[in-house]
């Protein structure tokens, strides 16, 4: 079939399996130029099949042979319909990990639930034995609770205010205002169950009851903290919320780790665009301004590029450098004073008129069908794409 980008608001609801190859491909090739990596080798990542956690899994796997599992809850392909981008990602990246000789086998469901923690940890037993490092990096808006069998789901609000301030839908490059009302008690119970801490504790529990971690283990979380520009409706409104209770988390990991040497990190990493950032009011904004500041000053990275510094200039050092609140930054060039001082000045500045002059909403946008698996030159979209991809280690 003729695949063509088709979209929803935030969202695009087709993605190109030979998009998303080409996607993992450029990813591979980026780790593999950079030599080997003196990290991790035998790897869980939950929530592997996108940004952070697929970059995540590139890592490990062509950065140091890494034989990897990977979590995820994807949408397969039907006749005449495709599979989400996380599929076609995943069935790449298998693909070449094979080729290679490296193991790799995947795991598709809901990743809160028992009922996929079991048949991970089934399947580390019989393949794996025990673990090194576990990658933490789900990024769903809704969480059935696995013990009370509520269904919580995260919002995005302020806590407090209404909070008022620009944004730009990208599609349109519109900038216009929009007001945000504060959130309830109730939101943000919810978005801190969603997006907290505790799955990722409750993983971890049960890997280590079932003696899968290896001594002087590592589990590392994402999290985000962001400018004085958008904490109102990020750092200091719901989501900030469940990212201080992830934080704090760490904490805790690590205490329950101590008998076997073991540490548990949350990597502050840089704003990048990704589906979930897409669809935070203000965000899009700030990014496309932020993207034109860091590339005209040599300092732009994607997933890939950040994931190999956190590995190779952060956690897998003796002594992994962290910050006051003990948390890993990745996200410092984005934090640089002289880049921050630049987008707050473009920010006063950004109407529909100036922002294609001085913001990157194009490459906003392109990163965006990136993600998908459009907007690569490499790939003929005029052609038929075979939509019916299967994954080679799916269990």
């Amino acid at each position: 079939m003729i695949i063509e980008p088709k979209t929803r608001g935030f969202i695009c609801i087709t993605s190109h399996p030979k998009g998303c190859e080409r996607s993992v491909l450029n990813q591979i090739n980026y780790i593999k130029s950079k030599g080997k990596i003196d990290g991790p080798k035998k790897v869980l990542v939950i929530g592997a099949s996108t940004g952070f956690g697929l970059a995540s899994r590139i890592t490990s796997a062509f950065g140091s042979n890494a034989s990897t599992i990977g979590v995820f809850f994807e949408k397969p392909p039907l006749e005449g319909r495709t599979a989400s981008s996380g599929w076609y990602n995943t069935a790449a990246f298998e693909k070449e990990a094979h080729k290679e000789g490296i193991y790799a086998k995947s795991i598709n469901g809901d990743a809160f639930s028992d009922e996929i923690k079991e048949k991970t940890i089934e399947l580390i037993k019989e393949d794996l034995g025990q673990i090194d490092l576990v990658v933490y990096s789900l990024a769903s808006p809704v969480r059935t609770h696995p013990i009370t069998g509520i269904r919580h789901k995260s919002t995005l609000k302020p806590i407090g205010n209404t909070y008022t301030n620009k944004t730009v839908d990208f599609h349109t490059g519109k900038v216009n205002t929009i007001s945000i009302e504060p959130s309830t008690e109730d939101d943000i119970e919810n978005t801190v169950a969603v997006m907290g801490g505790e799955d990722w504790k409750m993983w971890i529990d049960k890997l280590k009851k079932e003696n899968l971690l290896a001594s002087n283990f590592k589990t590392v979380a994402y999290s985000y903290i962001g400018p004085q520009l958008t904490e109102a409706v990020y750092r200091k409104g719901t989501i900030g919320k469940a990212k201080d209770h992830l934080e704090n988390t760490a904490f805790t990991i690590t205490d329950s780790l101590k008998d076997i040497g073991g540490k548990a990190y949350v990597s502050v990493n840089k704003a990048l665009v990704t589906q979930s950032s897409s669809a935070i009011p203000v965000i899009p904004l700030y990014i496309s301004l932020l993207y034109k500041v860091m590339k005209e000053k040599g300092l732009q990275e994607g997933c890939i590029e950040q994931i190999h510094r956190l590995y190779t200039e952060r956690l897998f050092l003796e002594n992994t450098p962290t910050d006051s609140e003990g948390r890993i930054r990745i996200d410092d060039w984005e934090m640089r004073a002289d880049v921050q001082e630049k987008v707050s000045e473009l920010w006063e500045q950004a109407t529909t008129e100036t922002l294609p002059t001085i913001g990157d909403l194009e490459g906003y946008k392109t990163e965006f069908f990136n993600l998908f698996g459009f907007n690569y030159d490499e790939v003929d979209y005029d052609i038929d794409a075979d939509e019916m991809v299967n994954i080679p280690g799916l269990q």
